[in-house]
């Protein structure tokens, strides 16, 4: 029989005073991490970043649908498109702005990932804006193509994400995913 007691730290400090890094933003963020390094490796990169994918194109939209229906709009223009994006990762601690937008693609650079550094070397995570970027553009304008051209998980000091809106040669010579209006 073991002889357990149930007594405070020896300086009888609380629990609730021990300067332990957990609280549910890191918990959660741990928890996608450690979620995506498994599934990267039981069943690749490839496979890992397509189940990813499901998620976050249920999530993109759900968030599509949160922002029209706050807009009371049944679509959104480019621009709208362009501001929802930078305005739904500044919610979740990310640093995206525009770099650069016209009829053909919308680029965005980014200072900070929501999942922090918890997406170091974990580049199926990024599948995450890839499919709520993809989603978001696609069932508002029609057509998205997303490329990540440079992540914070491949160990770039910020990302530049390219989400194509015309399926011009510039898009059929990116390397990403396409997306279409369901």
């Amino acid at each position: 029989m073991s002889n357990l007691t149930h007594s405070s730290p020896d300086n009888n400090q609380s629990f609730t005073e021990l300067d332990i890094p957990l609280e549910r933003d890191i918990f959660l963020r741990t928890l996608i991490r450690e979620l995506a390094g498994t599934l990267e490796n039981v069943v690749g990169l490839e496979e890992a970043s397509g189940f990813i994918s499901v998620v976050g194109q249920s999530m993109g939209r759900a968030i599509d649908h949160h922002y029209k229906s706050a807009l009371q709009l049944s679509r959104l223009s480019r621009s709208q498109v362009a501001q929802v994006l930078v305005d739904l990762k500044r919610r979740i601690n990310g640093d995206f702005y525009v770099i650069e937008e016209d009829d053909e693609k919308i680029v965005f650079g980014n200072r900070a990932c929501p999942f922090g550094d918890k997406v170091l070397n974990r580049p199926s995570m990024c599948m995450m804006t890839s499919n709520v970027f993809g989603s978001i553009a696609a069932d508002n304008l029609g057509y998205a193509k997303v490329e990540l051209q440079e992540t914070i998980a491949q160990g770039h000091s910020g990302c530049r994400v390219v989400v194509y809106l015309q399926p011009t040669e510039d898009a059929e010579d990116a390397e990403g995913r396409e997306y279409f209006r369901i």
